[in-house]
C-alpha cells in the first residue's frame, strides 16, 4: 500500500493488486491466447484446482475474465479474459499514477495489419460453418482489406449461410456475403493455416490438425435463438459485434506472429 505525500495512505488500483499476484497473471496470460476450460488451465499453470478456481473467481468478481457453459459439455465451462474490460482497467491504472499515461495505454481503436512479402493464413471453424465462422472469416478480410488470407469451414456444414448472417454482415459492416457457399473442413486438408481458430465447442472436439496455432474462441451458436424473426436477427447482431472485437484484438496478434516468421533463419 501506497502513501500519499499528505500522508494519507493510497490503495493501488484494482488492476494492478490483482494482476500482480504472480498466478492470477499467469492465468491473464494463458486467457489472452484463447478460451480454456478449468481442467486445461491447471495442466498449463501447474498448479491444485482448487487454487486455480479460487483466483479465476477474483478475476471474474472484477470483471476481467467471463464465463460461459459448454455447448459440448454442459458440465464444463469455458474461460475467457475480457480485453476490453482489461485495456479500460489498465488505462485507468495508469492515469492513476499520471493522467498523461492514460492515452498511452489506451487500447488501440483502428488495428491494422501491415503489408508484408507473407502472409498470414487464418482459418475459422465451427460445426455448420454458416453463422460464427462466415462471419469470422467476412469480418478479418474486410479488416484487413485482403492482407490476411481467411477462411472458414464446418465440421458437419449446413447447406449455405444463414440468411441473418448475410444481412447483418451487409447492414453492420457494408459487407456482402450473398452467394457465398459453405464447406467442410475435409475440403481444406492438406493445406496449411498460420492460425486456426474454433469458435463452436463441439467443432473444437473435432477439428483436424492444420498447422500449430491452435486457438479456441467459446461463442454460442446465434444460430439456436430460433426463427427469422426479429429475435433470432439479434442474437445474430450480438455475435457479430462480439466476433469483431475479437477479430480486432486478434489483428496485432497476427503482425506479430508474421513478424516472428520471417525473422526467423
Amino acid at each position: 500500500m501506497g502513501s500519499h505525500p499528505g500522508g494519507v495512505a493510497v490503495t493501488p488500483p484494482e488492476f494492478v493488486r490483482l494482476a500482480a499476484h504472480p498466478l492470477r497473471w499467469r492465468l491473464l496470460t494463458k486467457l489472452a491466447d484463447g478460451d480454456y476450460r478449468v481442467r486445461e488451465l491447471v495442466e498449463r499453470v501447474g498448479e491444485p484446482q482448487n487454487l486455480v478456481s479460487y483466483h479465476l473467481r477474483l478475476l471474474r468478481d472484477a470483471g476481467l475474465v467471463m464465463a460461459r457453459r459448454s455447448s459440448f459439455d454442459g458440465r464444463d465451462s469455458y474461460y475467457r479474459l475480457d480485453l476490453e474490460r482489461c485495456g479500460e482497467a489498465l488505462a485507468a491504472g495508469a492515469a492513476a499514477l499520471h493522467p498523461a499515461l492514460c492515452q498511452a495505454f489506451s487500447p488501440p481503436r483502428r488495428p491494422v495489419v501491415r503489408a508484408r512479402a507473407h502472409r498470414v493464413a487464418v482459418l475459422f471453424v465451427c460445426t455448420g460453418n454458416s453463422a460464427r465462422s462466415p462471419i469470422a472469416e467476412a469480418l478479418l478480410r474486410h479488416h484487413t482489406a485482403g492482407r490476411v488470407i481467411a477462411a472458414s469451414a464446418g465440421t458437419r456444414p449446413k447447406p449455405q449461410v444463414h440468411p441473418h448472417a448475410v444481412r447483418v454482415l451487409r447492414e453492420s459492416f457494408g459487407i456482402d456475403l450473398s452467394g457465398r457457399h459453405t464447406q467442410h473442413v475435409d475440403d481444406l486438408v492438406g493445406r496449411r493455416f498460420d492460425h486456426v481458430i474454433t469458435l463452436c465447442d463441439r467443432a473444437r472436439e473435432v477439428c483436424p490438425e492444420f498447422g500449430p496455432g491452435r486457438v479456441h474462441w467459446s461463442m454460442a451458436d446465434p444460430g439456436a435463438a430460433g426463427g427469422t424473426g426479429q429475435a433470432g436477427y439479434q442474437a445474430f447482431q450480438h455475435a457479430a459485434a462480439d466476433i469483431d472485437i475479437r477479430i480486432k484484438h486478434l489483428m496485432p496478434v497476427l503482425n506479430t506472429a508474421e513478424t516472428v516468421a520471417r525473422s526467423e533463419p
